[in-house]
């Protein structure tokens, strides 16, 4: 039977080093914080896991693929526009004929005084992605030339527990991708729990697909939720395939654990939380970004750190980021200088930014 997809757009560039797979949606921002029913209007945009690690590794000066299926719609149409415009390499998402592509709607707490406000600094996110198109990406993306020749190339391939829970065809393509070793390439795996969509799906699923990774990404309140620990030893041990498992402790901590029983530890910068959606995807790429740059651990969990805090000072999935000269700063800070830095939506202040910089470092803005 003839294949009824068509490619996504092509973009002239180096050859990535890094491919992330998953499904993206559109995505519609609310006007102003509360409830949904009182919001009057909504601002289109675009997020999704996979795709918010490929813009931010992108920015963060690593040549980067998006592979994904959208529907043949305005919003698969924008979602390609917008990624391709942050200089991320699109040419294997096909474009699905047949299914819609997946959207959902944000809903911003605020101090509205409504009885159902989420309340400052606190967000919900509701999916409509059932059916998607990208819920029926299969292990037939092997035989995909365009994907073939990305998945080839890459030094780096990103997965998430998301797309296990999408379907069947979803999760056979994540055991294919697991199981096709090939030196030089490593496969990172970030559990991204969300509960809602293992209602109907055995979550008992996920444990093999994340000891198969070669570096293993845990929030430790998800990992609590889904494996019943948020200790980060109580989760290497759970986990002993991966070279490494990191594990995140929210706003406190991340640590690095590699598999010969070392151990780093980092705390998170002291950030002015606008929201905090974006803010596990920015810390992958970050950390992953520094993986691939061949930085030290401690300044790998820093690049995360840092990658987070600019998607916590912003509406949207998307931030922008420092300036290289004031990251460089930061990633050699002293622990002390390091713990006395802020981020805010206005900048970034402390002892180890450079003083010109020093508000005009961070600009960071809902994308």
């Amino acid at each position: 039977m003839p294949r009824q997809d068509t490619p996504g757009p092509t973009r002239p560039g180096p050859s990535p080093m890094a491919v992330c797979v998953g499904e993206s949606m559109a995505v519609l921002l609310p006007d102003r914080p509360g409830p949904l029913e009182a919001v009057e209007n909504f601002r289109l945009s675009v997020g999704g896991a996979e795709s918010n690690v490929a813009v931010a590794l992108a920015a963060l000066g690593v040549p980067t693929a998006w592979i994904s299926r959208v529907g043949d719609d305005g919003f698969g149409r924008r979602l390609l526009d917008e990624v391709a415009a942050r200089g991320v390499d699109v040419s294997a998402v096909a474009v699905d004929p047949h299914r819609p592509t997946g959207l959902y709607l944000k809903e911003v707490g605020g101090a509205t005084g409504h009885r159902h406000d989420l309340g400052p600094g606190r967000s919900r996110l509701h999916y409509h992605r059932r059916g998607s198109a990208a819920a029926a990406l299969s292990p037939a993306l092997l035989a995909d030339p365009a994907a073939a020749r990305l998945l080839a190339d890459a030094r780096l391939l990103h997965l998430s527990g998301i797309t296990a829970a999408l379907s069947d065809d979803c999760l056979a393509l994540l055991r294919a991708l697991l199981a096709e070793r090939r030196p030089g390439r490593i496969v990172s795996f970030d559990l991204n729990w969300r509960p809602a969509l293992w209602h109907d799906r055995d979550p008992a699923v996920l444990p093999p697909l994340l000891d198969a990774a070669d570096l293993l990404l845990l929030g430790a309140d998800e990992a609590e939720a889904a494996f019943g620990t948020g200790d980060p030893a109580a989760l290497r041990r759970r986990f002993p395939s991966p070279a490494t498992v990191v594990v995140k402790d929210a706003a406190r901590l991340v640590t690095a654990l590699e598999r010969d029983g070392t151990a780093v530890a980092e705390p998170a910068l002291a950030v002015d939380v606008v929201e905090a959606t974006g803010a596990g995807d920015a810390f992958a790429a970050g950390y992953l970004a520094g993986t691939v740059h061949g930085l030290d651990q401690r300044r790998r969990l820093r690049l995360g750190h840092l990658s987070a805090a600019c998607a916590l000072t912003a509406h949207g999935d998307q931030a922008e980021l420092p300036s290289a000269a004031v990251v460089a700063a930061l990633l050699d800070a002293s622990p002390a200088d390091w713990a006395a830095t802020r981020v805010s939506a206005t900048g970034i202040t402390g002892p180890a930014v450079p003083a010109e910089r020093s508000h005009d470092a961070l600009r960071a803005r809902a994308q």
